[in-house]
């Protein structure tokens, strides 16, 4: 499983994130920005730094590392790399918080004895997912981060109620940013299962994925671009046309021209039908004989 990626895009769409697993935050979380750094000569890759305003100057810098697997020269590692950061930068910072997050404290360096000063330092907290409690009773954000190490059986219902959760606590806009990270960390996880077959395990419908609004906004644009010159209605002709289309070669894969031309033919009712029925099919046999239907009617 990819957590790094995962980890990555949490970060990324959500800065404030690593805040929420600290006892004592900024007070302005709000302006860090998130980056990824490489400190060269020598190379290090840093997975994630937390930058302070511009405004804050200096402020505070946050190094996270998260590692989930064991790893014997850890500590000599990322201590190397923040602190040859920092030096580097030290004129754009005041101090320095390091922040290693593990699934469990079982991948934890054996050998800490040359570094527990920093480890016993306010300056450096370690993160063990599995201690942060019951998945249900925290914040939706740091929950995501807690269902990457969920066995299968039990991350299924955990993410079931991650989405009810979701929709009910959070803006539209955060809702699907959630759920599709919630569907990626899915994914990541059950290797063996398409994303399709995910959507269904969550109960996410068609119409709620990326995928379907990229391709709905793709088709209302060129819906649009195409039905100027000939009115609203032949516009929402074309829109429902290239919209269909588009869903049907992801659904069933690559049309026939025959039926393509038979697509093409159907009322604007016809395709909106075909647009519901459409979300069942699994085959090109299926959307055939929805269309012998049609004929018979």
């Amino acid at each position: 499983m990819r957590r790094d990626s995962i980890f990555y895009k949490l970060f990324q769409q959500s800065p404030s994130l690593l805040f929420q697993l600290l006892t004592n935050p900024p007070e302005n979380v709000h302006e860090y920005r998130f980056d990824s750094v490489a400190v060269k000569e020598p190379t290090f890759e840093i997975d994630g730094v937390f930058l302070p305003s511009q405004s804050e100057n200096p402020g505070v810098v946050y190094f996270c590392e998260v590692q989930f697997y064991k790893d014997e020269r850890l500590y000599e590692r990322v201590f190397a790399e923040s602190y040859l950061y920092f030096y580097r930068n030290r004129d754009r910072f005041s101090n320095l918080h390091i922040v290693i997050i593990y699934p469990s404290r079982s991948l934890e360096q054996s050998d800490i004895n040359p570094y527990l000063s920093q480890l016993n330092s306010p300056q450096v907290t370690c993160i063990y997912l599995d201690e942060l409690g019951d998945i249900r009773s925290l914040p939706v954000w740091v929950a995501l981060m807690v269902l990457t190490i969920l066995e299968d059986e039990q991350a299924t219902e955990q993410a079931r109620y991650l989405l009810s959760r979701s929709q009910q606590e959070t803006s539209e806009p955060e809702n699907r940013v959630i759920m599709e990270l919630l569907t990626t960390i899915m994914v990541y996880k059950f290797e063996g299962k398409s994303q399709r077959e995910i959507e269904e395990m969550l109960g996410i419908t068609l119409q709620q994925t990326r995928v379907y609004r990229e391709i709905k906004d793709e088709g209302r644009a060129e819906g649009r671009a195409e039905g100027r010159a000939e009115g609203r209605a032949e516009g929402r002709s074309v829109e429902a046309r290239t919209l269909i289309l588009r869903l049907l070669t992801r659904k069933v894969g690559k049309l026939p021209q025959k039926v393509n031309q038979h697509v093409e033919s159907l009322s604007l009712e016809q395709l909106e039908n075909l647009g519901e029925a459409l979300l069942n099919f699994t085959s090109m046999a299926d959307l055939q004989a929805w269309l012998d239907a049609i004929k018979l009617r």
